[in-house]
């Protein structure tokens, strides 16, 4: 088919008129001012009178006219424009053809640019070549843009800076980076390396966007004429990649060096500030904008807010909203940045309050504003709000936006509505790693992981680009919780494929995986083959080591962190105090805990209180525990007093544990725990009608007790089992084995202890109910579905009873079997008699 023509018969350079028009200077005059000014639609009304008085325009004129189109963008008027130059007679010099190559590709139409070009033949120059070329970068036509470049020299044009920064734009993503160190090459052969700005820059940002910093700071370093835009891409790359110390050293360079940031630069400066949570070099920054007049510029104030709120660390915004509060203008971005810092701070309300306020205005929020928001509803908890908002994000057209979708996904999905959360997912119209991340832990931290893993063989599947790093720790997050251990190694075997070994999140989840499964041996050799270990590498290590009952290990390894250099946090210390606290090292524990605050300045948390509680409950100094709970400068909240009353009751002692009793149910009157513990205790000293109370009382609160559940993985399979369950295929012989191993472990010298049932029924009853219970049939089931030498490993929501403790140890004899139980507190790896816990638990 025919090309229709879009140029005139012929070409040839513009000449000037050898008649003009006496009123032709003043009305020339006249259009180029108004085009200058971007009022296109009054110069070509001018363009249109002056035709009409008989006032032919030159090419200067309609060169001028699609230059002004260029710059706005504007193709329907560019169309008009190019009508009238078409039926004005003009022959077209290269100058304005090359002008109607930019305007239709640079609006979209690319068709029309390419014909005009194909049009030109040998009339074709190095700016029609360059247009072409730089069009085709900017309009994600990379392939097209290199191959045209190619083309452009084999017909012995010569590129220009601006030609060399085209085709370096189109080598930017990752898949021609190759080929853009090959023109690198040809521009160092042509003399333009380091010499022009604007092909230094293009490289810098060819090698960032490939995250290759090294390379884009080697062409930094070696141009030889930098000016304001180069030193803001490097910096700005620098911020952008997480090198954000690089980036203040480097502005630092630029300061020195006489140069003064623009709004831009000092927006980037300060988003490196907030990353780094560096608060004091942020206020000199805000002091050095004040100083050079940019703190009223709305981008600058938005980065200030930014600033001030990341570095705030949960704690106060006042600094953010005093400059948010300063702006003279406030627009969706300066809101945005106020609400999300909110959230980021944990301040949700104020976020939701703030949000009330923005809408109310005519402020319209944005996507970035709605995701926010949707955060702050899913930390609290409040889908009824999340919908209400949502339902303004579908009204705004906004609800196709991938991350605004993901951010309605996790909200559900934290509210524990898993069913909403996978409509929400199943109905984003563009799925991403992040949607996927989202529903994944989503039903990990819901305890459904065989949806979790059913989602990720579906990524495989899927062409959002396989399994992220955070998909992986989520996975083993949600082995870790339901103790897969097959399912774990797998995943393992997966993640060595992967390219992902490396990454220092994955490796920390694997150390909790493995040692949360009971397999702390595999653990310590993921442990000890990272290159790159942070402080939650070493404190999962501590906690891992010390909920197995190698305390002493646990505690060798905190020495070793410090000697290493690595900064102990808070969680860390949970992780010593509760190694100190399995085995009873009541003086050590007082000195980390007093170390904890003196040496590292940690403030306890209410966590490190119960830790200290449970230390001295453990080893029967109750009294001591109970003062310690009335030094407290924090009032203490019903995890410490629980913590209290699980010792009084370990060690019968119902004065003390009555009164624990009564402060968990004043601060929390349906917790059922306080009532099960206190029952426990009373049951152990035979005081049977004060269980019978507490029961009914239960009763008339509708509160339940915490059924017992244990589950055990048989190749791949998670089995679950409660106390007295029938429901299993194989229950007969989970049944018969049961009888098989007590009339063996009585030969041993077992002996019931049945104080923990809460019912006053006779002895027989008593210790059938006992050895009915949930772990004992899941470690039955074991051992007829698996040999030696494999352990056998259970997992229980509940603690452990001290019969059933015992009937391990006497199991673990009889059928040469290594039992690895996890009950909710630690675990008990349980081998010829003896457990790893040392009878302290």
């Amino acid at each position: 088919m025919a090309i229709p023509a879009l140029l005139p018969a012929k070409m040839a350079p513009s000449r000037p008129l050898t008649s003009k028009h006496p009123q032709f200077e003043p009305f020339k005059h006249r259009l180029l001012r108004l085009a200058d000014g971007g009022r296109l639609t009054e110069a070509i009304a001018a363009l249109d009178y002056m035709s009409r008085r008989g006032i032919p325009a030159d090419l200067l004129t309609y060169s001028s006219l699609l230059k002004s189109c260029i710059r706005s963008r504007d193709l329907h008027l560019g169309n008009l424009i190019h009508r009238r130059l078409l039926d004005s007679g003009l022959s077209l010099d290269t100058i304005v053809t090359n002008s109607l190559i930019t305007l239709y590709s640079k609006c979209g139409d690319w068709d029309t640019a390419c014909s005009i070009f194909e049009q030109m033949g040998i009339n074709r120059n190095l700016v029609s070549w360059t247009s072409m070329i730089s069009s085709a970068a900017g309009g994600n036509m990379e392939r097209r843009a290199i191959a045209m470049f190619c083309e452009m020299l084999e017909l012995g044009f010569t590129p220009n800076e601006f030609t060399f920064s085209s085709v370096i734009q189109a080598c930017s993503s990752s898949e021609y980076v190759s080929v853009g160190r090959v023109v690198l090459g040809f521009v160092i052969k042509t003399g333009f390396w380091g010499e022009d700005a604007s092909v230094g820059s293009a490289l810098i940002d060819m090698f960032a966007k490939d995250q290759d910093l090294v390379s884009a700071r080697k062409v930094f370093d070696g141009m030889l004429v930098r000016n304001l835009v180069v030193w803001t891409l490097m910096i700005t790359r620098y911020a952008q990649l997480g090198c954000g110390q690089e980036a203040l050293e480097l502005f630092l360079n630029m300061f020195l060096d006489g140069l003064e940031p623009d709004q831009f630069l000092m927006s980037s400066v300060l988003a490196a500030c907030a990353e780094l949570g560096s608060l004091q070099v942020g206020k000199q920054l805000h002091s050095l904008a004040i100083r050079i007049g940019l703190a009223f510029d709305v981008c600058v104030g938005c980065s200030l807010v930014n600033m001030y709120a990341k570095c705030a660390l949960g704690g106060p915004m006042d600094d953010s909203r005093r400059v948010f509060e300063g702006m003279h203008v406030h627009n969706v971005m300066s809101w945005t940045a106020l609400i999300t810092g909110y959230v980021q701070s944990g301040h949700d309300e104020e976020a939701l309050k703030l949000f009330g306020e923005m809408i109310k205005g005519d402020i319209q929020p944005n996507h970035f504003t709605y995701s926010s928001i949707l955060k702050a509803c899913a930390n609290l908890c409040e889908t009824n709000i999340g919908e209400q908002v949502y339902a303004r994000i579908v009204k705004s057209g906004l609800a196709t936006v991938s991350f605004v979708g993901n951010s309605l996904v996790t909200m559900y999905a934290k509210s524990g509505r898993m069913e909403e959360a996978r409509k929400a997912f199943d109905v984003l119209y563009e799925k991403n790693l992040v949607s996927y991340n989202a529903i994944v832990d989503g039903y990990v931290k819901n305890s459904n992981s065989e949806e979790a893993f059913e989602l990720v063989h579906h990524i495989h599947g899927s062409d959002v680009g396989g399994v992220s790093a955070f998909t992986f720790a989520s996975l083993f997050a949600a082995i870790a919780s339901i103790g897969m251990m097959g399912k774990g190694q797998q995943l393992h075997a997966q993640l060595l494929k992967s390219g992902f070994v490396s990454d220092k999140c994955i490796n920390n989840a694997l150390v909790s995986m493995y040692s949360k499964c009971g397999n702390i041996e595999d653990a310590v050799q993921a442990f000890q083959e990272m290159n790159d270990r942070n402080t939650i590498s070493w404190t999962s290590m501590i906690t891992g080591l010390a909920k197995h009952g190698h305390a002493d290990k646990a505690l060798e390894l905190f020495r070793d962190m410090v000697s290493a250099g690595a900064k102990p946090n808070d969680v860390t210390y949970i992780a010593v105090l509760s190694a100190c606290s399995h085995v009873g090292l009541i003086i050590e524990g007082w000195e980390h805990f007093r170390s904890m605050q003196n040496d590292y300045g940690i403030i306890p948390r209410m966590e490190h209180y119960a830790c200290m509680v449970d230390l001295l409950g453990r080893a029967g100094c109750l009294e001591e525990a109970l003062d310690f709970i009335s030094s407290m400068p924090v009032k203490a909240d019903a995890l410490v007093w629980r913590t209290l009353l699980a010792a009084c009751r370990t060690h019968g002692h119902p004065e003390f544990g009555e009164k624990a009793a009564r402060q968990i149910l004043d601060l929390e009157p349906h917790d059922p725990a306080a009532y099960i513990l206190l029952s426990n205790l009373y049951a152990v000293k035979g005081q049977w009608e004060k269980v019978a109370r507490i029961r009914s009382c239960m009763k008339e609160k509708s509160l339940n007790k915490e059924a017992g559940l244990s589950w055990i993985e048989i190749e791949s399979i998670i089995y679950k089992f409660h106390a007295g369950d029938t429901s299993h295929r194989r229950s007969q012989e989970i049944f018969a084995k049961l009888d098989e191993l007590a009339t063996e472990i009585k030969q041993l010298g077992y002996v019931p202890d049945t104080s923990s049932v809460l019912h006053d029924i006779d002895n027989g009853l008593r210790e059938k109910y006992v050895w009915q219970h949930s772990e004992r049939l899941a470690v039955a089931f074991g051992l007829i579905s698996t040999s030696a030498p494999k352990p056998i490993r259970v997992f229980k929501n509940l603690r452990v009873c001290g019969d059933c403790h015992s009937a391990m140890k006497f199991i673990s004899m009889v059928t040469c079997r290594e039992i690895i139980l996890r009950d909710s507190n630690r675990f008990h790896r349980i081998k010829d008699g003896k457990c790893s816990c040392g009878d302290y638990w």
